[in-house]
């Protein structure tokens, strides 16, 4: 059974005047907020409010790298030269660098969004350039990657420091990756079932997939969707099911606050 894991949600994806999420609430509860850095969502100021929010709650960020696909909210594949991905990951872990120490954080870890974090799951080539960008930008970044997949190996060949991560609220399939949002099922909406769930990883390593197969999923931290209207019930729920259990939620890096003076 696991005794610590670490609760994290995709923030900052709100731009200008389009709302998404309720990152204020969900900041009281994650111990980690992947921010996002303008390519699939996000806005300068409403990044920065992000920002400060997460400074207030002491909660550790992150860069939620992307496609350039605003319109598609980074969940559309996209074939991309490497060094033309490489410079994209770089912009954006540096972008996301420079409003943090406008309000005294410091970015601690890289998770990539959507499409993006899918492809390089099993991709070598896009893996590639993500790890590239992130050891260019700074080796001791650590790098969020799905469960079980075969980028985790590679990054860690490459020197990264690597954290598995599981989703709360979606489906898999019973090889551990997850089932494509374009099917019935994909997406979970019930807490009390998704803590359930998430319960079940911690004590037994794994949860059931849309097969109904126990599947093992070894994980240190995870991920509960802002951009879902059922995100802060979902995260309360998670926390207070696995906290009632005797797990505690715990950023798995600092939050590396600038010292005063």
């Amino acid at each position: 059974m696991i005794n610590t894991i670490d609760l994290n949600s995709d923030l900052g994806e709100s731009f200008g005047q389009w709302t998404m999420g309720n990152d204020n609430a969900v900041l009281e509860i994650v111990s980690s907020a992947n921010i996002a850095c303008g390519f699939h969502a996000g806005s300068p100021d409403g990044i920065l409010r992000t920002l400060k929010a997460a400074k207030l709650h002491n909660v550790s960020i992150g860069a939620h790298v992307a496609y350039p696909d605003l319109v598609g909210f980074g969940r559309r594949n996209m074939d991309i030269a490497s060094d033309e991905l490489t410079a994209d990951v770089i912009y954006q872990i540096g972008a996301l660098q420079g409003l943090a120490k406008a309000v005294g954080l410091s970015v601690t870890y890289v998770k990539p969004h959507g499409a993006l974090y899918n492809t390089i799951a099993h991709d070598k080539c896009q893996a590639l350039a993500v790890i590239e960008a992130i050891l260019a930008v700074d080796p001791q970044l650590v790098l969020v990657a799905l469960a079980g997949s075969p980028l985790i190996t590679l990054a860690k060949e490459k020197g990264l420091h690597v954290i598995a991560e599981a989703f709360a609220d979606r489906a898999y399939h019973a090889d551990g990756t997850l089932v494509s949002r374009k099917k019935e099922g994909a997406v979970l909406h019930d807490p009390k079932r998704v803590a359930q769930r998430m319960l079940q990883l911690v004590q037994e390593g794994g949860i059931e997939s849309i097969e109904g197969i126990f599947t093992a999923i070894e994980a240190d931290s995870i991920c509960v969707h802002g951009d879902s209207p059922d995100a802060v019930n979902l995260a309360k729920n998670v926390k207070e099911t696995l906290i009632n259990h005797g797990v505690e939620i715990k950023a798995f890096a600092p939050a590396l606050l600038k010292s005063e003076g």
